[in-house]
This record gives C-alpha cells, structure tokens and sequence, in this order.
C-alpha cells in the first residue's frame, strides 16, 4: 500500500499538505491526520488524483507524477539479452591518448578539433625559465640601480678589449686599423688592463664588506667571525691579483667573483641576508663573468701580435735591478775615488823626496 503512486506523493509533499489547511499553520500535521490521509487513499477505488484533491494546493506536475505511474525501473531483458550476443569489434587505430576522455564543455560523438602542435613550445619554455630566473621584481631599485651602475665600468671596459683586439687584427692584416692604427690600439689596451682589474678589486672587496653591513644589523642574527671573515678575505683575495699578470689575475678574479656568489647564496640559505639577495648577486656575477670571458677571448687573439705589459712584479723586478745597478755603480765610483787618492798620495811623495 506504502508503494502506491498517491502514498509515495503525499510522503514526498508532506511539508506543503498542511497550508491546505486554513486554521493550522505550516510544519503542524500530526502523525493522526497522516495516518488517516494514508488509510483513506489505500481505501479509495477512484483515480488517484482524486484521492488528493483534499489536500490542495498541489502542483500539477506532482499530479501527474502520481498518475503517471512510469515503470522507471522496468527493465527491457529481451533487448539487453540481445545486446549482449553482439560482439566488439576491436578498433585499435581509434585508441589515443585522449580516446576515453570526454571533455565537460564538450558535445559527445562530435569530431574534435586537432590541436596544432606549437614548434616553439621548448624555446618559450626555456625563455619562461630565463624571465623567471632573471626576476628582479623583489630587489630595491636602489640597490638594482646602483648595483648595474657598478658593473658598467667593467663591461665597457670589456667590450673595449674586443674592439681593440679586432683592430690590432685588422691592422695586423690590412696594414692599417680601421678607427685607430695598431700602434693606438696597443697603447689604449695596456691603459684600460690596469682599470679592468683595479675595478674588479674594487668589486670583490665591497661585496665582502656587504657582510660587515650585515652583521651590524645583526640581520638574521649575531653571527660572529664566521661572518666578518667572508668581509675580511675577500679583499685579502682582490688585491693581490693587481701584481699578477692580466690573464692570471682575470682569472683569479673570475674565481673570487664565483666563490663569493656562493657564499653569499648560503648565507640566503642561512637566512644571514635578504631571500633577494641571491638572485640579485646572481644577476651581476653573470654579467661581471661574461665580461671577464669577453676580455680573456679578446686578449688570446691577440696573444703573439702584442707587447705584453709590464705588470707590477716586473715593475718591482726592474725596481730592484735598478737599485742593484746603482750600487754598483756607487761601489765603483767609490773605488775609483780611492784609487785616484792614493795615486795622488804617492805622486806627492815623490815630489817631496825630489
């Protein structure tokens, strides 16, 4: 009885049944009057739409509904019997990656578009990882802005190293430079090596003296000697490289310039500085090292059509040949006065036995 059409609607409308009634208010049927409703349409021989029509309002759908009594839940077995005696046929060019995927926004059986394949998609990849890995959206401007303006002068001086080299060759082959003779390119290139490594051992000591700034701040903490060493030896590293000769003091430069962007990359591991620093010392330790390997390239070009320039070791060399040179020519001088005195000497004695 609980399975007829009528039960199963006044079961699912029994929060509006009550409002057919004028003096109740709503949610107030007791189980009384429900039981009643129940027994009275279970008894009931009329059509089931009759059985309700007490209890109005009712929508006419849910009339319907209950009418319509539809076998949602019959099932057809003589035709699944016959589905089932169907074989598959296998398709194997049809299986793909996607086959057995059905998009959400998708109309189903319809012929999907082919995606064109981009042939780029790995350079924009690669560019994707260069833009992020160059980010300097978190970096001070200040501190940007000063920074790049602190490698321009070793850039440039770089980039003159190359154009030099080229018009040594230039002059080498042709006979002539091509802005300057090769006598002037010689010239101007031993005046910009001395500044190339000067100003690098300007850089190197400054990045070491960061981490004094650091430790003053007591950034991350009081650290101690372990950080005021990375400020004491980088210096000690810088300077000596202004007595060595230009290609081994690029590349001592070039080492002191790399282990310093890895201490100060472990010190943002460590968080002894800002989580910017280390993709901002990134950025100007590349710069710098490209310069570095600009001038070494440029330099071996022109390696055997050069005079090489006298550095500060030869300076000392030639300080000390010198000073040597010049002792000697004392002592001699000295001798040579000893000996023309005791000539004298003996010439006046004889005179004075004559």
């Amino acid at each position: 009885m609980l399975r007829s059409g009528p039960v199963q609607s006044l079961v699912r409308s029994s929060v509006r049944l009550p409002t057919s009634y004028g003096t109740r208010k709503a949610g107030q049927l007791t189980s009384r009057t429900f039981k009643q409703v129940v027994s009275r349409a279970g008894r009931s021989n009329r059509p089931s739409s009759l059985a309700l029509t007490a209890y109005r309002p009712l929508s006419t759908s849910l009339q319907r509904y209950a009418t319509a009594q539809m076998p949602y839940d019959h099932i057809d077995k003589k035709h699944e019997k016959a589905i089932a005696k169907d074989e598959l046929e296998p398709h194997p060019e049809e299986v793909s990656e996607e086959s057995t995927v059905h998009q959400v926004f998708e109309e189903k059986g319809l012929p999907r578009e082919e995606k064109e394949e981009d042939m780029l998609a790995g350079v924009w990849s690669d560019v994707k990882v260069i833009k992020e890995t160059f980010a300097l959206n978190q970096v001070p401007r200040e501190a940007l802005n000063l920074g790049m303006a602190g490698v321009l002068p070793y850039l440039a001086t770089s980039i003159s190293t190359v154009y030099l080299a080229w018009d040594i060759n230039h002059a080498s082959t042709v006979g002539t430079g091509f802005l300057l003779s090769g006598e002037q390119a010689e010239l101007l290139l031993h005046i910009i090596e001395p500044i190339q490594i000067g100003w690098g051992a300007v850089i190197i000591s400054f990045l070491g003296a960061i981490h004094w700034g650091l430790e003053w701040a007591k950034y991350g903490g009081a650290q101690g000697y372990r950080r005021y060493a990375i400020g004491v030896v980088a210096p000690a590293v810088a300077w000596p490289t202004l007595l060595f000769p230009i290609e081994y003091a690029l590349i001592f430069q070039f080492s002191a310039f790399s282990f310093l962007y890895f201490a100060d990359a472990r010190a943002v591991v460590r968080g002894w500085a800002p989580p910017w620093y280390s993709t901002y010392r990134f950025v100007l330790t590349f710069i710098v090292g490209a310069s570095i390997v600009l001038s070494l390239i440029g330099r071996g070009q022109i390696a055997d059509k050069i005079s090489r320039l006298p550095g500060p070791g030869d300076r000392l060399k030639a300080l000390r040949e010198s000073q040597r040179a010049e002792l000697e020519e004392e002592e001699r001088q000295r001798r040579a006065r000893i000996v023309a005195a005791d000539e004298e000497a003996e010439e006046e004695e004889e005179e004075d036995e004559d």
